[in-house]
């Protein structure tokens, strides 16, 4: 179905994600990582079920973090052994809900994460598996967003690990098992993302050498994808010879699987599956501008706005006329001035009743958004595989009632 055949059916705004472009992005991730190893699904990214789904049925275990994240994972039909849960403040009630739930895997990012995760095992009679996430000594050179190498809550910095490694070898319902390392994020570049996993490698070798031999290392991932504007998601064709030479220097055994060698990614497996439809409202100037007023904002593509990442949309537009272009402000419904998408973005002369459509948006998207502000209904998520609906949902806020005499 074409974009303007889901917003008459559906009407907008709407999301439209492709299950084929999933499958594609997978397999040219797959291809471009050392064989063996495994690969985790990050589904902060993007947690709807079919998306989720999709992937797990490709191989891919799943990265969560939350008991939300963990239940959307199992729902979706990923096995309890291929769920880690991950992140710097896993409160009991999480690791309690993990459990309950079969999944026993666990990174963690300091004595007392460990302890805590061993604690609450010890109550439920079950032995968990962790690895242990640690913050480089310095940060690596490239773009994106930098994970570690400063201060930072992720992990346990690596010269304390190797000041006092009895600290980090776990416990009797808690077990160090491996490494999770994550050195940056969004690398559009190979030669930058190489470097980083190049990096982690060797980092992982160190920290063997402190901690004994593990079962599995988590390199992490960092590979990038556009978002909100039009471009291709990069290919790595030499990444795999390149890790795969460092691994057979750094910790020769990984053939084999001693370690395991297991990467990560979310945007980069979803981000050029989805579409946001976006219909125009109104048209109007204000002391000279033009404003674009859609029927979706922040609130529907944040961006992780409260993060103050906003993203700058470039759409596309159906309808409207192509041969006279404009500058205008897009922006949303909502009751602030926040509610904007992009400034100084070029688009043809729209009115209302014309569709923008926003490439790009699979990874990041409603989930990464507003959603609460206002009470404006979420948008439909329309899934797509062989070209045709698959799947129509919309998510939805309901408040329920909590015992006055709990806690």
């Amino acid at each position: 179905m074409t974009p303007a055949e889901i917003a008459a059916r559906f009407g907008t705004p709407a999301y439209v994600y492709d299950l084929d472009a999933v499958t594609a992005a997978h397999a040219d991730l797959r291809s471009a990582l050392p064989d063996p190893s495994v690969l985790y699904y990050s589904l902060k990214a993007n947690p709807h079920p079919a998306v989720i789904g999709e992937l797990a049925r490709l191989g891919c275990r799943a990265e969560v973090s939350s008991d939300g994240e963990v239940d959307a994972a199992l729902a979706a039909g990923v096995r309890p052994d291929a769920v880690m849960l991950t992140g710097p403040g896993k409160s009991g009630r999480v690791i309690d809900h993990a459990l309950r739930r079969g999944v026993t895997r666990f990174s963690v990012d300091s004595p007392t994460d460990l302890r805590r995760v061993g604690d609450h095992a010890e109550r439920h009679g079950v032995r968990t598996s962790c690895l242990l996430r640690v913050n480089a000594d310095e940060a690596a050179a490239g773009s994106g967003l930098t994970m570690t190498g400063t201060a930072s809550q992720f992990g346990a910095d690596a010269g304390w690990v190797a000041a006092r490694p009895e600290e980090f070898r776990g416990h009797k319902t808690a077990t160090v098992t491996g490494l999770h390392l994550y050195m940056g994020s969004n690398l559009m570049d190979e030669d930058a993302l190489a470097h980083q996993l190049e990096m982690a490698i060797d980092l992982a070798a160190r920290m063997i050498g402190h901690l004994g031999d593990l079962e599995e290392v988590d390199l992490g991932g960092g590979f990038g994808a556009p978002y909100a504007h039009r471009g291709a998601r990069p290919r790595f064709p030499g990444l795999a010879d390149r890790l795969t030479r460092v691994l057979d220097d750094r910790l020769p055994g990984w053939r084999g699987g001693a370690p395991l060698i297991a990467f990560e990614s979310g945007r980069h497996l979803v981000a050029d599956s989805g579409l946001l439809l976006a219909g125009v409202v109104d048209v109007k100037r204000s002391k000279g501008e033009t404003f674009v007023v859609l029927d979706c904002g922040v609130n529907h593509l944040g961006g992780m706005s409260g993060l103050r990442r906003l993203p700058r949309v470039a759409p596309d537009v159906v309808g409207g006329d192509a041969a006279d272009v404009v500058t205008a402000t897009l922006v949303g419904p909502l009751c602030t001035p926040l509610d904007t998408l992009g400034r100084d973005v070029r688009v043809p002369r729209v009115s209302p009743g014309d569709l923008l459509v926003v490439p790009n948006v699979g990874a990041y998207g409603l989930t990464a958004s507003l959603l609460a502000f206002l009470g404006h209904t979420p948008p439909a998520e329309v899934v797509l595989r062989g070209g045709e609906v698959f799947d129509v949902t919309r998510l939805t806020l309901t408040r329920t009632s909590t015992s006055v005499h709990s806690g």
